[in-house]
C-alpha cells in the first residue's frame, strides 16, 4: 500500500471479525501513526506522553470502529479522536502542574522545504520551533494542523468542529503571533 493514499475501505466495519479490526488497525497505525505522534506531542511536548496518547487512539480505534459513520475520512476521524485525548491531557491536573522538559528536535516534517525555510539558519529553525510551541493551544493546534499536518481549512473546521472563518482568524492571529515575537527575539 502507497503510505499516501487514503484507505479504501467499506465504511460498514460492524460485520468485521475481530482478526479484521486488528489489520485495519495496524494498517492505519502504518499510514497515520507517525503524523498523529508530531500532532500529540504539538500538544503534550512530551515524547512519551504523545506515545501513549497515540495508543490510546488506536485503541479507541479498534473498540469502537464499528460507530464509524463514514461522514468523514478514517484519517478525519482519527485525529478527531487524537486532538480529544490531547485536549483531554492538557485540561488534567498532571499536565498544569508538571512543566514538560522535552525539548522538540524534530518538528518540521523531512520534505523539500520551502524557499523561506531554507534561508533558516538551525539556531533560527530552533527558535520557531520553540515559538510555535509557546502559541496559545487554539493558535498552535490550527496552525500546526494546517502548516505541518497539510490539511485543507474545511478539514481544520471539522477536525475541531469550528466555524472555517474562526479558523481563518486564528491562522492569522498565529501568524502575527510568530512574526512578532520573531522580530522581538532577534532584536
Amino acid at each position: 500500500m502507497n503510505d499516501n493514499s487514503p484507505l479504501k475501505l467499506n465504511t460498514d466495519f460492524s460485520t468485521y471479525s475481530t482478526l479484521q479490526k486488528t489489520e485495519l488497525v495496524e494498517e492505519l497505525m502504518d499510514q497515520y501513526g507517525e503524523a498523529l505522534l508530531r500532532l500529540a506531542y504539538t500538544y503534550v511536548k512530551d515524547w512519551g506522553k504523545a506515545e501513549d496518547i497515540i495508543q490510546e487512539v488506536f485503541l479507541t480505534c479498534f473498540l469502537k470502529i464499528n460507530t464509524f459513520r463514514g461522514e468523514a475520512s478514517l484519517k478525519n476521524w482519527l485525529y478527531r479522536i487524537a486532538i480529544n485525548r490531547c485536549h483531554d491531557y492538557v485540561r488534567s491536573w498532571s499536565f498544569k502542574n508538571i512543566i514538560p522538559s522535552n525539548m522538540i528536535l524534530n518538528f518540521i516534517k523531512n520534505h523539500q522545504p520551502s524557499p523561506e525555510l531554507i534561508a533558516i539558519t538551525k539556531e533560527e529553525s530552533y527558535m520557531l520551533r520553540q515559538t510555535i510551541l509557546q502559541l496559545p493551544l487554539k493558535y498552535r493546534e490550527t496552525f500546526i494542523l494546517y502548516y505541518h499536518e497539510d490539511l485543507s481549512i474545511r478539514d481544520i473546521s471539522s477536525l475541531l468542529d469550528t466555524k472555517e472563518a474562526t479558523i481563518k482568524s486564528r491562522l492569522h492571529r498565529a501568524r502575527r503571533l510568530l512574526e512578532s515575537r520573531l522580530n522581538n527575539e532577534s532584536e
